[in-house]
């Protein structure tokens, strides 16, 4: 794989409501040697927290250990519409989640959770068996301890990554404002019991590239994305993603986009992304002008810089590797 040959650190691959993210880690682990593989991320509603610990499990076996298990709520639309689930009490759910997954990967004793999410054994209500048995997996773990990163977007849940998480996945990362975080971060880091510190805390930053001479086309490229996850991933009324464009000081831009894809009119809604914008998610432009920029994603919190090479409008699946080939020049 020519990430593993170009000597890049990590492979991550994320699941909304198609392709899920540990079948494209399985394969692409088998083709490399040295790649962490990292979900970016687990829906908590896809699985349980004891199938995602098996499947965690598993799948670091298979990758002799270089898996990286990202974790997130996902949003309301997804919950309740796809998987059929309540979206209630995300932080507490999320908590409850990491800390089942956590005593199955230990594998201390037989995993046992009181709820009030998830029940093991599931027993007391009407529809049980009364035949549930607390159990301990069958699997010794490669690592007991698999690193567990957290995606999150509001102030409250990057307290709870910085908490209870090996590291943060921020989606929509400017390096201009992650020090809008600086405090959530700080008061996770200071809870009692907290598992990291800012020195050994990972934060993981999503960085979309676009290398053309032209850099209003290059944000071309990007601007149908920023307008689905301000208008599309998400209600009106509960938009994570919306929200941290209005945090950056986007609010007029991000309301006309979202209305506009709301409405149905999706090429506008594109329209009314600003490239200033997609500059701030993103590296766009010629090559001098990337290397230039990318000085500020250094500088900033980011531990990782997760490159999405696109290939631009209209380009290729060549295109795309040589986007990623420029920038393991620049950033190795």
């Amino acid at each position: 794989m020519e990430a593993d040959r170009l000597g890049l650190g990590s492979v991550w691959a994320s699941e909304s409501y198609g392709s899920d993210a540990l079948t494209p880690l399985a394969w692409w682990g088998s083709r490399t040697a040295r790649l962490r593989l990292g979900t970016a991320v687990c829906q908590l509603a896809a699985r349980t927290p004891t199938a995602m610990a098996m499947a965690a499990m598993t799948l670091d076996h298979l990758s002799a250990g270089r898996l990286v298990l990202g974790l997130g709520v996902s949003g309301p639309q997804v919950v309740e519409g796809w998987y059929g689930q309540p979206f209630s009490n995300p932080l507490a759910r999320t908590r409850e989640y990491v800390s089942i997954v956590r005593s199955v990967l230990a594998r201390n004793a037989p995993v046992t959770s009181p709820g009030p999410y998830y029940h093991l054994p599931y027993e007391g209500a009407a529809d049980a068996a009364g035949l549930g048995k607390a159990l301990k997996s069958i699997v010794h773990p490669l690592r007991a301890d698999i690193p567990i990163v957290l995606g999150a977007e509001g102030p409250k849940n990057v307290a709870l990554a910085a908490e209870i998480a090996d590291g943060w996945l921020p989606f929509l990362f400017s390096p201009e404002h992650m020090g809008d975080f600086a405090g959530s971060l700080a008061e996770g880091f200071a809870r009692t019991g907290a598992r990291r510190s800012a020195a050994d805390f990972e934060v993981i930053a999503s960085c979309p590239v676009v290398i053309d001479d032209d850099v209003e086309r290059a944000a071309e490229a990007l601007k149908p994305m920023i307008a689905l996850y301000a208008g599309g991933m998400g209600a009106r009324q509960a938009n994570f993603h919306f929200d941290v464009l209005v945090r950056m000081g986007f609010e007029a831009e991000a309301k006309k986009a979202q209305d506009l894809y709301l409405e149905g009119h999706r090429p506008q809604a594109a329209a009314a992304v600003p490239t200033a914008l997609v500059e701030r998610l993103a590296l766009i432009g010629p090559r001098e002008k990337v290397r230039d920029e990318l000085a500020a994603w250094r500088e900033s919190i980011a531990t990782t810089l997760a490159i999405w090479p696109l290939a631009g409008t209209g380009g290729d699946r060549a295109s795309s590797l040589a986007t990623l080939r420029t920038m393991a020049e620049l950033v190795l």
